[in-house]
């Protein structure tokens, strides 16, 4: 630890040793924006409810109420978190709700594509339906997944999580939830800030810097925000870390963990293609092949030739990104008001991997390579030239040989990803008649994206160096290649791809008539949505191609589809503050949706609950919602790639001709009926097909229950608690079909045994006269409706505030404040065919390759205890994850279950004067280090997105209004 690092850390022990807790704002002062978008920012008193008169609206919903419990629950991350946690990216606090599985996130280096995603309920990021004050915000690519690098950390009011499909109310996409981004439009004069993060070890700096201006119009009739942002953060290589610096495997019986890595090292390897029985005994190339070890000199190869590739690889991605954005409202008069939106982010991510690996089999001119070679490789090679073998031409002088070479001379990989994304809304809000208000609104937004790989190695100029076509390439040993040779075989690949956006929405909402029994007025909300939803993926021809070697081959992508809806809501308080009834209110929604797409068409999302409260204390809420995704871009319109995989097609054997229902599925699908069964049918063990989209895709459906219970004791000002019962279950999930040919064909002819089922469907018309696949029109395994998901638990919220007699400050009572926010998964299935229940990932309290990936542990809580005593506020926060154990139950790894895992952060924050305050803080107090995992790892030998991977990691921020 340097000496700064020193410094800082020990004036927040001596201070925590002087005042030790925190403050979690679950909501802070504000009102409604006015602007018709879901907010719950409101003044509160003692029992959390708004004050007499003021109306608000929630996420969830569209309509106005005075009461924050609604059916569905309502999760909410105050503003405090962000300042506390030293939070500039939103990711780091979302993903350490209880809610969330992390996605993508900064420590996402392979795989990663430089952004951050959201991951509710472990459902996948296209099932997680993103908004920025009520309304959808930009996606990153065809797969129309929102990117949180793109919203403003420094301008959050606040964040709702809402459990459940939200179809009803926002349309698709929201299977799991939604998550709604609060952002302050009201700020007036100016505000400007930074922050700067530094680890203990002194690396991964982190810089902030913003500023925000907010003034009324024209004598108070509008007002403008302006804001911008500039953020870097450093590179950290997995080397700068003892745990992470070794790419680790395990031993044999997996007793221990050993030094792993990469086969493909520097030095080296070549391998005969010839069968055993066919190569030269003692030949050098044949069985482990030759492995050289000093240029042009060589010996057998042996298990422990291996390259440690961790050091080469990012732990932390570098990011450098510019935000600018505003908002404006202006009265027009008679009531009506026009507002705008617009924000633009420049964000340029640089993930970077270990030099390229060539493998493959390649033709090798012996005249060529010799200079390059000692004797005793030169006669083996030309040994093998003498040998009759497949593949090999006798005495022509080539010879073909399995390559593993690292070129690390060319340096590492990198995948720079620059996006240019931008946003533009305006609308106009009013009234129509007494109790009726209407919003119109029209956004645009665009993301563009530029991909440079560097580090790349061309398959074709690197076989033009080896097999005497042009100017040989020395890769015969460490460090042999020239700069010359460097040049000749690397390649550049760029890579572009846009997605656009577009919503115009109407609605209207007001109030109709009361039923006379102490409650609220019936309330309405109706209207009509236009999406349209666009992306292209133009790669580059080397990359399409598959010349490339270090990076996936991706062939072009390019669609697009609308949606046209009309929704409607209803809230119905039936009766209020009457015997044995505080309150009682039902609500429901639905939604119509009618899609371009042929095979989704039109759909329905509908939702209804209800809320009792038979005293003031204790409110009893549930909820029911039926919602809808309809695929996506990706999804649908993805480039193909044609392979060569082994399967039995079943209409090839005997048993074809014999069963009954077999037979009649392969004459369905195209066989002859008197070939059927017959050898003819399938010529050779490999079978052609595609991958990739799926046009002909259908919408997936869920069906989510909550059941909850809120407590606001009245003997207990201040204290609220909550537990809500979840239970989600997607169907028709989009997932590979069956996964793979070799599968498909089996559920298809033996198992499902049904000509509509979609494994059946992939093979009607793609075979010939004679009932073989053909090669013009192979079956496409793409992407099929083929799986079930589903989710149950509990979520439990407390919170807590009360007056502290002790004052260190001199300023009387001090204030004391609990937060709590924690969950139980019960259940976290996926069956990956939905034709086979029995088959079934249980992935709560799980972890690993297998099918889980990211642990789910069952238990995740994340809470926080504050201290506020003048202008001081001192914060502790606690997150923790149960433990997780492995998804393979066939496989005996050297760690079967990673132990729960506990990380304390502390902060302190000081309202220096009125305008200025200063917070500082240490995230990981005690350096907790993750896991170390062997073979069942995501990536730097752990979870790193999941388990602190940085150590102890302190910040400084500071903030002015003027």
């Amino acid at each position: 630890m340097n000496f700064r690092s020193r410094l800082l850390a020990t004036t927040l022990a001596a201070s925590a040793a002087a005042v030790v807790a925190p403050a979690y704002a679950q909501t802070g002062p504000g009102s409604d924006s006015g602007t018709g978008t879901p907010t719950n920012n409101i003044d509160q008193s003692a029992t959390g409810e708004p004050a007499e008169g003021d109306t608000v609206v929630v996420t969830g919903s569209r309509i106005k109420r005075r009461d924050l419990e609604t059916a569905a629950p309502v999760a909410v991350v105050g503003q405090e978190e962000f300042k506390l946690s030293g939070t500039v990216n939103v990711e780091q606090v979302i993903n350490t709700l209880p809610q969330v599985i992390p996605g993508s996130t900064s420590f996402s280096n392979n795989p990663g594509g430089g952004v951050s995603t959201l991951n509710l309920r472990g459902l996948g990021e296209n099932r997680t339906l993103v908004l920025v004050n009520g309304r959808r915000w930009m996606f990153y690519d065809s797969s129309q997944i929102t990117d949180l690098n793109t919203i403003p950390a420094f301008l959050l009011e606040g964040v709702d999580v809402v459990t459940g499909g939200a179809s009803a109310v926002y349309g698709s996409d929201a299977l799991a939830g939604v998550v709604n981004f609060r952002l302050r439009t009201d700020l007036t004069g100016v505000e400007a800030g930074g922050q700067y993060n530094l680890t203990e070890r002194g690396d991964g700096r982190r810089y902030e810097g913003y500023l925000a201006i907010g003034t009324a119009l024209n004598d108070n009739r509008g007002h403008a925000t302006v804001y911008g942002e500039y953020y870097r953060r450093e590179p950290i290589f997995q080397g700068a870390r003892s745990y992470t610096r070794e790419a680790l495997g395990e031993n044999g019986d997996s007793s221990a963990l050993v030094p792993g890595g990469s086969s493909t090292t520097p030095d080296g390897r070549f391998t005969s293609t010839f069968a055993p029985s066919a190569c030269p005994t003692g030949n050098v190339y044949c069985g482990g092949g030759a492995y050289f070890t000093a240029p042009g000199v060589s010996r057998p190869r042996v298990g422990t030739d291996l390259y440690n590739f961790a050091p080469a690889n990012l732990l932390q991605v570098p990011q450098e990104r510019y935000l600018i954005g505003g908002y404006a409202d202006y009265d027009m008069g008679g009531g009506n008001t026009a507002y705008l939106e617009a924000s633009f982010v420049n964000n340029r991510v640089a993930n970077e991997l270990a030099a390229t690996p060539v493998t493959g089999t390649f033709q090798v001119n012996i005249a060529s390579v010799s200079p390059f070679l000692n004797a005793a490789n030169i006669a083996a090679l030309r040994q093998l030239d003498s040998v009759v073998a497949a593949g090999n031409t006798v005495g022509d002088g080539v010879v073909p040989l399995s390559v593993s070479r690292r070129v690390v001379e060319t340096g590492s990989r990198n995948s720079l990803d620059e996006r240019n994304a931008f946003r533009m809304l305006v609308g106009v809000k009013g009234g129509i008649i007494e109790g009726f208000n209407y919003d119109a609104y029209y956004s645009y937004a665009r993301t563009r994206n530029s991909n440079v790989q560097s580090g790349n190695i061309s398959r074709s100029a690197f076989q033009a160096g080896l097999n005497g076509t042009a100017s040989p390439i020395n890769i015969f040993g460490p460090n042999t290649l020239t700069p010359a040779m460097v040049d000749q075989i690397t390649i550049l690949a760029q890579n572009g791809d846009t997605s656009v956006l577009q919503v115009a929405n109407a609605s209207v909402t007001g109030s109709l008539f009361n039923f006379g029994f102490g409650g609220d007025d019936v309330s309405i909300a109706a209207g009509g949505e236009y999406r349209k939803m666009t992306s292209e993926f133009i790669p580059d021809t080397a990359l399409s191609s598959g010349d490339v070697i270090g990076f996936n081959a991706g062939d072009p992508t390019a669609g697009s589809y609308n949606v046209k809806e009309l929704f409607g809501e209803i809230l119905v308080p039936i009766a209020a503050r009457t015997a044995g009834i505080y309150n009682l209110e039902i609500n429901g929604a639905g939604r119509y949706s009618d899609y371009s797409l042929s095979n989704v068409g039109g759909v329905w999302t509908y939702a209804g609950g209800i809320t009792y409260s038979p005293i003031r204390d204790i409110s009893f809420r549930g909820q029911y919602q039926h919602a809808v995704r309809a695929p996506n871009v990706a999804e649908l319109f993805a480039g193909g790639a044609v392979n060569f995989p082994g399967a039995v097609d079943p209409c090839a054997t005997a048993a074809a001709a014999s069963n009954g229902t077999t037979n009649a599925l392969c004459v369905a699908t195209g066989v002859p009926a008197a070939l059927v069964g017959t050898p003819g049918v399938q010529l050779n063990t490999q079978i052609q097909n595609r991958t990739g989209g799926n046009p002909n895709l259908q919408e997936e459906t869920s069906d989510s229950y909550t059941a909850g219970i809120v407590l606001r004791p009245s003997f207990l000002p201040g204290l609220s608690m909550t537990a809500d019962y979840f239970n989600i279950k997607v169907e028709n999930t989009v997932s590979t079909l069956g996964g793979g040919l070799a599968n498909s064909l089996d559920l298809c002819y033996n198992v499902v045994q049904d000509i509509n089922s979609p494994y059946c469907q992939a093979f009607v018309g793609t075979r010939n006269a004679l009932g073989q696949f053909d090669a013009s029109n192979p079956p496409l395994i793409g992407n099929a409706n083929v799986s079930t998901l589903k989710v149950e638990g509990v979520d439990v919220q407390v919170d807590y505030q009360t007056r502290f007699p002790l004052s260190l400050t001199g300023n009387g009572d001090s204030k004391l404040s609990f937060f709590f926010l924690g969950t139980y998964t019960r259940k976290n299935d996926l069956t990956p065919v939905a034709e086979l229940p029995d088959t079934v990932n249980e992935c709560a309290g799980r972890f690993g390759v297998l099918a889980c990936g990211n642990p789910t542990p069952k238990y995740k809580w994340t809470s926080r205890v504050s201290w506020m005593d003048g202008g001081l506020t001192t914060s502790v926060r606690w997150r923790h994850l149960s433990a997780v154990r492995d998804d393979d139950d066939s496989t005996d790894y050297f760690v079967e279950r990673i132990p729960a895992y506990n990380l304390i952060d502390l902060s302190f924050s000081f309202d220096i004067t009125d305008q200025y305050n200063l917070s500082m803080g240490v995230n990981n107090l005690f350096d907790k280090n993750p896991r170390i995992l062997g073979f069942n790892q995501q990536q730097a030998n752990t979870y790193p997105s999941t388990y602190d991977v940085l150590g102890r990691d302190f910040f400084v921020s500071t903030r002015f209004k003027f």
